[in-house]
């Protein structure tokens, strides 16, 4: 086994320490733009958003999803409040899992620590995969 001696591990703690101080604050202001966006928007705004039609909500749901993006938490609790509106499960699914999965306003975040060109591929990817899950969900309980 091959050891690596102190120097080298000293450089790339300077390098890692360097690394963080750089995105820091960005990482606290995606934060605080989460926190306020979540904040300032009611949530019966979200029912309102919906058409009632099965084949335009999930798309409408993972859109709004992946602006709103926030905690799993969060999301159950705007999804229960979405279904007492009336909102379908199939878009409700949607909107769940683009909340959690897709992240619009973290784009610059994780570009800047993970390169543009893989946010941008990770989070359409994110994208189409809600809308896949929500319907392959439904499916699967029976519901469509």
């Amino acid at each position: 086994m091959k050891f690596v001696n102190l120097d080298t591990q000293l450089q790339a703690l300077r390098k890692t320490v360097q690394s963080f101080k750089r995105t820091l604050p960005i990482l606290l202001g995606v934060i605080l733009l989460l926190a306020l966006a979540s904040s300032l928007t009611p949530k019966n705004l979200y029912g309102k958003i919906f058409t009632g039609n099965q084949s335009i909500d999930p798309l409408i749901g993972a859109m709004v999803g992946s602006v709103a993006g926030g905690n799993p938490l969060t999301s159950y609790i705007i999804g229960g409040e979405l279904r007492l509106q009336g909102v379908s499960m199939l878009a409700v699914t949607a909107f769940i899992v683009a909340w959690v999965t897709v992240g619009v306003i973290q784009i610059p975040a994780e570009a800047l620590m993970l390169g543009k060109r893989f946010a941008i591929i990770r989070n359409v990817t994110s994208f189409f995969t809600a809308m896949i899950i929500a319907i392959l969900t439904m499916l699967i309980l029976g519901w469509i």
